[in-house]
């Protein structure tokens, strides 16, 4: 397998400047300042008749000792992920709850970047470079996780030991075998059927794991720029990764070797690419960037082309999360805020709701439909709990109506 020469990465532990807004509200006014892409249509709805939903924060996950990076739901159960490594269980029922020693199911003293669980198995990615897998033994809160591998395994390590062609450069005077990612992983993401994991790195490379028994097929080098922030996969076999050099770029996977090749490039953040999101049926992405803007593209075809259909627009600050749950879009952002919106009539969307209560930026979302309450007799609309995760060290449970269509 043959690789491209890196250009040297950022240094270990270092963060990139277009993420040092994170830890500091004194560059609120410098990127609120930047051009919110005028040459982009707004899908804003401006109709008075599309009522505001209801929602009320039902809790605040308190006492995390540092900022939460990233938050998913297993079942009834939330984990969330922190700056110093570790991770808590919480159970999903709408109650408060007091961040204790007993919440912490892992701690590894590395930044914990992102979560996805398969199954038995939570896989965390992390700025110390590595992945970790561990096995969740028990469902029950309290009840701590066992690390059954860490990415790359020893035998992905051992295998490529010797073979000169397995090494590529990282910097000047330095190489490591391909299977390494060299700088903090900043993202996970899910093949459908469950077979493969993703990472993205700010190392600019992407790489491809094999979940049954965590060996690393594919790495995708110099597949940006710049860091990559966000990795996401669609059912139809496409993987989009969103990159600090301002492009989404879309992949698939060639039949005849396996190996995932570019099939297009979406250009037109003017700044860091925070997150993607995918609709429900993949036919629409939804992008946020530190342009304060989340842009709509739309497939065209089957190839993976996709076209800008406009944006939406409302947050002051850099969008850093998203989360799609039905028909509804959740975006987060380093306004403190988090916004709920929906497909409306054509093209256009509607800001149905502004969650404020965060004291320092939106990190982190995810969300699901309210199942518990969806029975209730007394419904004012269809249910959904969002769940957003801030570097203020809470996480917050928000109970949201949506009005029937």
């Amino acid at each position: 397998m043959g690789f491209l020469t890196s250009p040297q990465p950022l240094q270990p532990h270092e963060e990139p400047d277009f993420l040092n807004h994170l830890h500091s509200d004194s560059s609120s006014s410098s990127i609120s300042s930047q051009s919110s892409l005028p040459s982009v249509p707004s899908l804003n709805s401006i109709s008075k008749e599309i009522p505001n939903i209801h929602h009320l924060c039902i809790s605040t996950l308190k006492g995390h000792p540092s900022d939460v990076f990233s938050l998913v739901l297993s079942g009834k159960y939330l984990y969330s992920g922190s700056l110093n490594g570790e991770l808590c269980m919480w159970s999903g029922s709408p109650s408060n709850h007091e961040y204790s020693a007993e919440n912490v199911v892992f701690s590894c003293k590395s930044a914990v970047k992102s979560l996805i669980i398969l199954n038995d198995k939570l896989f965390s990615a992390h700025q110390d470079h590595k992945i970790r897998v561990w096995k969740i033994e028990d469902r029950t809160p309290y009840k701590k996780h066992k690390c059954i591998a860490t990415l790359p395994t020893l035998n992905d390590r051992v295998t490529r030991l010797f073979l000169a062609k397995n090494y590529v450069q990282i910097r000047r005077h330095k190489k490591c075998t391909w299977v390494h990612h060299v700088d903090t992983i900043s993202a996970l993401a899910l093949s459908k059927d469950g077979s493969f994991i993703y990472s993205a790195s700010w190392d600019r490379t992407f790489k491809v794991w094999r979940t049954s028994d965590f060996k690393c097929l594919e790495s995708v080098w110099n597949a940006h720029d710049d860091a990559i922030n966000v990795i996401i996969s669609s059912s139809d076999g496409f993987v989009y990764t969103g990159s600090a050099d301002r492009k989404i770029k879309v992949w698939r996977k060639k039949e005849a070797d396996k190996k995932h090749i570019l099939v297009g490039v979406l250009e037109k953040h003017k700044s860091s690419v925070n997150a993607l999101a995918l609709s429900t049926d993949g036919s629409v992405l939804y992008s946020g960037a530190c342009d304060r803007s989340i842009i709509v593209w739309e497939k065209t075809s089957s190839d993976g082309n996709m076209v800008v259909a406009g944006a939406l627009r409302g947050h002051t600050n850099a969008i850093l999360c998203l989360a799609v749950v039905s028909d509804l879009v959740c975006s987060g952002s380093a306004d403190k805020t988090v916004r709920i919106w929906r497909k409306e009539f054509g093209k256009t969307h509607s800001c149905l709701a502004v969650l404020e209560g965060h004291k320092r930026p939106v990190k982190c979302l995810t969300a699901t439909a309210d199942i518990s309450s969806a029975n209730n007799s007394s419904a004012i609309g269809i249910p959904y709990l969002v769940y957003s995760g801030s570097l203020d060290c809470d996480v917050k449970v928000w109970q949201i109506w949506v009005p029937f269509s």
